[in-house]
Parts: C-alpha cells; sequence; structure tokens
C-alpha cells in the first residue's frame, strides 16, 4: 500500500514521523517538512499502534536532501536497501543537525533535563564526503562466496565488491588479500580489521586481519593501535575480533575529551581513585593512569576476558603496575571492591548500546563518586541513566556529542555529572 504524507518530525533509529488517519507512521529514508510518497511494510493493515514504511518518492524535497553518495544503500525503490547507512539521503551539516536533535529530545523526554547538545565532526569527514571513516567492516558470503549484504526485509544477499564506507587503508587491505573475488563458503561471516595508520604502527605490513567465521585467515591476530592525547602517544594490542573504536578519528577524539574532563575534575586531588568501567582494551584505562603521575589508584572492568588480557599487557608494557584490571560483570564486580579503590574520586563508564542500567548508576552513587564521566553510543540509554543520576543527587555539568557514525543515525555522547 502506498500513501502520500508530510514529514513532520525526526524520530528514532534513523526514521522520521508522518501519519496516516491518525495513526503514527514511521518512515525510512525522509527528512521532516517533505511531502513524500511511501511504501507501508506489510502488513500494512495490522491493527498496531504505528505503522511502518519507506520512500518511494520525494515530491517536495527537503534543503537537507542530498543524491545518496552510496545508492545501494539507499531506499528499495531507488536500487538501494543494503543498510548499513540510514542517512545517505541527508547532507552531512543536515546529519549533524538530526543527531543534535535527536540526543537533545531524549535528554528531554527520558532525562527530564532540557539542554542544547553541541555536536563535533570528525577531521577529514567533509573532505571526504562522510565516506572512508570505518577501521572495522562485516560482511557474509552470499550463495557463490561472494562478499555481500544482505537486503532489508528480504533473504536476498547483494553481491558488493568494495564499501565506500571503509577507510582506504582498509580498502587497500581487502584489495591485496583479494577479498571482493570471493571463493567463501557459502554464508560465513567476513570481517576485516584495519588500524589507522599511525606512527611506528603505520609502518608496519601485517597490522591487518581478515578472518572468516572467526578465524584468522590473513593478517594478525594481535592489532596495534596508536592514539595520541595531549601530546603523549598509548600504543594498544587488541584483537582482531573484538570491539575497538570504529571510526578511524574517534579514539583520539574521544579520549582527548574524557581525559580533559577527567583532568578538570581531579585538580588539586592528592592520590586520586579512578574507576574506568565498561573498559574494553584499556583506550581510557592508559591515559586515566597517568594524569597525575604515580599515584594515581584505579580499578577497571570489562566483560570480555580477552580485551582484558589485552588491556593487562598494554598496561605492563607503559609499566602501569597499579591497575587493578578485573574481567567480569560490571555490577557483581562493583559489589566487591577492595577497600583502597572502594571510593572513587571520578568513575568513566563507556557501556554497551543497552546503557549501563539502573543499578550500576546506584552503585556509582553508593561509593561516593564526585564526579561521573559517561560515554554513550546510545541517547535513549543515556537518558535513562541520566534520569537516575539526576535522582541520586548529580546534576549534569557537561554534554558533547560526536559523529563517529557518518551516513547513520549513530552518535557518541559525553556527558559530564558532578555531586
Amino acid at each position: 500500500m502506498q500513501a502520500e504524507v508530510r514529514i513532520e518530525r525526526y524520530a528514532d533509529q534513523g526514521r522520521c514521523v508522518a501519519h496516516i488517519d491518525g495513526r503514527v507512521v514511521f518512515v525510512r529514508f525522509a527528512l521532516p517538512g517533505e511531502l513524500d510518497r511511501i511504501e507501508l511494510d506489510e502488513p500494512h493493515d495490522r491493527d498496531d499502534r504505528f505503522w511502518t514504511g519507506e520512500v518511494v518518492e520525494v515530491i517536495e524535497p527537503s534543503e537537507d536532501r542530498v543524491a545518496p553518495a552510496w545508492p545501494l544503500a539507499g531506499p528499495l525503490a531507488m536500487g538501494g536497501g543494503v543498510g548499513g547507512a540510514d542517512l545517505v539521503h541527508v547532507s552531512l551539516a543536515g546529519q549533524l543537525r538530526w543527531k543534535a536533535v535527536t540526543v537533545s529530545e531524549q535528554m528531554s523526554r527520558l532525562g527530564h533535563i532540557d539542554v542544547a547538545v553541541p555536536i563535533d565532526r570528525m577531521p577529514g569527514d567533509e573532505e571526504l564526503g562522510g565516506l572512508n571513516w570505518r577501521t572495522r567492516i562485516e560482511m557474509i558470503a552470499d550463495e557463490e562466496g561472494r562478499p555481500s549484504m544482505r537486503r532489508r526485509g528480504t533473504h536476498n544477499r547483494v553481491a558488493i565488491d568494495t564499501m565506500p564506507l571503509a577507510t582506504r587503508a582498509l580498502l587497500d587491505v581487502a584489495e591485496r588479500e583479494h577479498v571482493w573475488d570471493g571463493g567463501y563458503e557459502p554464508g560465513s561471516q567476513i570481517r576485516l580489521s584495519v588500524p589507522e595508520p599511525r606512527g611506528d604502527a603505520g609502518t608496519m605490513q601485517d597490522n591487518y586481519a581478515v578472518l572468516v567465521d572467526g578465524e584468522l585467515t590473513a593478517g594478525e591476530q594481535l592489532l596495534t593501535e596508536q592514539v595520541t592525547i595531549n601530546g603523549t602517544t598509548f600504543t594498544y594490542q587488541v584483537d582482531a575480533n573484538g570491539f575497538w573504536q570504529v571510526h578511524r578519528q574517534a579514539p583520539i577524539a574521544l579520549g582527548s575529551h574524557v581525559i580533559g574532563l577527567v583532568n578538570d575534575q581531579l585538580q588539586g586531588a592528592v592520590a586520586p581513585v579512578i574507576w574506568d568501567l565498561y573498559s574494553g582494551s584499556g583506550l581510557f584505562t592508559l591515559p586515566l593512569a597517568t594524569l597525575t603521575g604515580e599515584r594515581t589508584r584505579m580499578l577497571s572492568v570489562e566483560g570480555a576476558r580477552v580485551a582484558v588480557r589485552n588491556a593487562q599487557r598494554n598496561l605492563r608494557a607503559m609499566n602501569l603496575n597499579d591497575v587493578d584490571a578485573r574481567a567480569g560483570d560490571v555490577s557483581q564486580t562493583l559489589s566487591h571492591v577492595p577497600a583502597h579503590l572502594a571510593k572513587p574520586d571520578v568513575v568513566v563508564l563507556d557501556p554497551p548500546r543497552a546503557g549501563a542500567r539502573a543499578k550500576v548508576c546506584r552503585q556509582i552513587a553508593a561509593a561516593g563518586a564526585k564526579s561521573v564521566v559517561y560515554i554513550a553510543c546510545d541517547p535513549t540509554s543515556l537518558a535513562r541513566d541520566t534520569a537516575t543520576l539526576i535522582g541520586e543527587g548529580y546534576q549534569l555539568k557537561d554534554i558533547r556529542a560526536f559523529d563517529i557514525y557518518p551516513m547513520t543515525h549513530h552518535v557518541e555522547t559525553v556527558a559530564l555529572f558532578v555531586r
């Protein structure tokens, strides 16, 4: 079923809101103010609270609309549908507006606080047109063994011979390793991990990985990432199959901002205690451990054991031996913190998409943390946890968003809470 609708406002998950006969419709590839013809998803006569649909024709376009830089990720009706870039129809400036509004609206609706959220674009993204930023990509082999992506709403796999969002370093590896030539077992998962060349790591010939169904087929299992923060270069060993900030500039931008916030909060602190929760391979742990010299005491907690082993290795390489790096569930670990680490001055947390949730927020508050730096990849989860922290006696002192996922609705937000 098709319908002509006036698009009203931004919604979540890269969609916008329209109405048909009083019923809410969430529309993909739309923009506020537009008059669009849309195709409703089947079954379109269901008796749900809302319907979903997708643009098939733009009758009156928004000034933020552009031709998709990657057509294959655009609307189905225009030959797209593979996903992975749900804002590919939006200008770069329009993407920033969309994300800033989304974070502010969620903070108001769920966090019960009205705040304008500034948003930063990563260096180089405008010159690259919002492309060439992913240092990790994943694909699936189609029936003929070629790298592919699934077309939305179907089981069809569309063979691809490039990935416009991938960094140039990654695309070079894909060509060199003949990834696009195929030859994979149908249905197998293909992953490429290629650290952005920097410093000493940039001269390492094998600093990349091609994995098929989790097994290394080319390159190295342990990759080297280098991040310079405030003039100091930190070196990280990370697992090729593990988590690392995927935008080529994200580790530097987020690391610099987070360390700056913590440093401001620690002014005058003697032998401070810092918690780094959901700490991964130690992106923030290493620079945090060097902030105030040898007298800083730290606890880091991460659920992925491989990441914790890498973090411990990274700490030892810098002779940072006073960090208690633990593997385990964050909430359970915080129930048994050693006495000398039990009263943090600052807590840094970078939880998964679901957020820290109320229990962890309350544990942080109960420990008496004076300041909390919260790194969020989902504004809805951040807003919910904001409400909890405010209820525990904190106030939001600073908030900033980072566009480390161009062409997608995703956005990273860093918020500072103080007692």
